[in-house]
């Protein structure tokens, strides 16, 4: 579809994003509170950092944080009512931002209604269908999560569930929604999307599915599942860990791997996101912090950029109760009141987007390695007869090498006479 080839998304996870409580809350609803209403004041500054987008984090109502569903057709009540998600819809759209949501239909909280009716009306009812239970003890127990018990799996077999799924699926794309991030796809069986996503695009073709999906034949899930693309964590591993060890090898490889898959799709490429480290703290010299960025605006994809990032944000996610909250923050209700440390990252990138507007055929480049060393890597960008050259230095001496063309377009390096040349922990983007 033709919307998503510009699409850049500044991704937010609501909950932490408008402070709402999410360890020891009763669950007394604080609708009155219109947290979500915070999100708007920030639409502006999204639209001014150059994305096209808002791809939100749950918003439905939940157990504690999001991913632990109870009610997929009202939103959340920390956060505030059906009217204000309306509100915000329509006030992204009228900047020409479009909306994604995240749904969770992996698994269910057990406070979700179905579940209850299956544990009340027992194993002939067809609310157990819903789920895999095993009777054959004292009480049932049904299979989970990745060892959360408190996360039901659903059964994807289900034809009760396909069509419910359907059905939340299109009741929010009806309202306005744009494009869906599936949560944890990588658990479901490619055949239930297959039997899934058809249906909704009857009614929504130009709708977006983006799957969660970790490791794996990523060309392969896309293909059997019917999805539009899925997370490609192949490539934001290879970003942070062959800058923070000096190792462009690794990114090298990744990115030739990352050619194969634009051949079937277009991935949705990330350097953080709220279930992983703080790309600016996983990079252990701040020198090298652009240098992500280079990458993910100048490489074939859908860019995603996590809140926080933009203003280069620290924090480490934790196994333990509340060991999400560093990558999870609250932001404060203006702009005005953000740190004055994050505001050059967050310029540069914007003059990488706006890089990256100039050139719209890099949503579907291929990458061309051109010199490569453990600390130095030059690549061109190519799509439909264009191409840029990207030059990144890791090192402690300026790198020299041969170049195709005659301006620098981003960064800091000196270009004359077909060769560039790159200061120390520098980078440059060359057309």
């Amino acid at each position: 579809m033709e919307w998503t080839k510009h699409a850049i998304w500044w991704h937010l996870y609501p909950l932490g994003f408008t402070g709402a409580p999410v360890h020891g809350w009763d669950g007394e609803s604080q609708a009155d509170l219109h947290r979500l209403n915070r999100i708007e004041n920030w639409l502006d500054y999204a639209l001014e950092l150059g994305a096209s987008g808002i791809a939100l984090g749950p918003i439905f109502e939940s157990e504690k944080h999001g991913y632990d569903t109870v009610d997929y057709f009202h939103i959340d009540g920390r956060l505030g009512t059906d009217e204000d998600i309306d509100s915000l819809i329509a006030a992204a759209h009228s900047r020409g931002l479009t909306i994604m949501f995240d749904g969770v239909f992996n698994h269910v909280a057990q406070s979700f209604p179905k579940f209850q009716e299956a544990l009340t009306e027992g194993a002939d009812s067809e609310a157990a269908g819903w789920f895999h239970l095993d009777w054959s003890g004292e009480k049932p127990t049904h299979r989970n999560f990745e060892g959360h018990d408190e996360l039901v799996a659903l059964d994807h077999e289900s034809p009760d569930v396909q069509q419910y799924v359907v059905d939340v699926l299109s009741h929010w794309l009806e309202r306005g929604v744009d494009a869906w991030r599936l949560d944890a796809a990588y658990a479901v069986s490619p055949r239930f999307w297959a039997a899934v996503l058809p249906k909704v695009r009857e009614k929504h073709p130009d709708a977006y599915f983006l799957g969660e999906v970790i490791h794996g034949d990523y060309d392969r899930i896309v293909s059997a599942s019917t999805l539009d693309s899925v997370t490609q964590y192949e490539l934001w591993k290879a970003v942070w860990s062959g800058l923070s060890e000096l190792n462009f090898f690794e990114l090298s490889h990744a990115l030739e791997r990352h050619n194969g898959w634009l051949d079937a799709f277009v991935p949705a490429t990330f350097v953080g996101n709220h279930d992983v480290n703080r790309i600016a703290s996983v990079i252990e010299d701040e020198r090298h912090l652009l240098h992500a960025l280079v990458v993910l605006f100048t490489v074939g994809g859908m860019p995603m950029i996590y809140y926080g990032d933009e203003q280069a944000f620290r924090g480490i996610k934790e196994d333990r109760v509340g060991g999400d909250d560093e990558v999870r923050p609250e932001y404060p209700d203006t702009f005005e009141n953000l740190a004055p440390y994050g505001w050059p990252v967050y310029r540069v990138h914007q003059e990488l987007i706006a890089l990256r507007r100039r050139n719209p055929w890099l949503y579907s480049a291929r990458t061309e390695t051109l010199e490569l060393t453990n600390t130095a890597l030059l690549y061109r960008a190519h799509a439909d007869g264009e191409s840029l050259t990207v030059a990144l230095n890791l090192g402690d001496d300026a790198i020299d090498y041969p170049v195709q063309g005659d301006e620098v377009l981003a960064g800091e390096a000196d270009l004359h006479d077909g060769r560039v040349s790159v200061p120390p922990h520098g980078w440059a983007v060359i057309g």
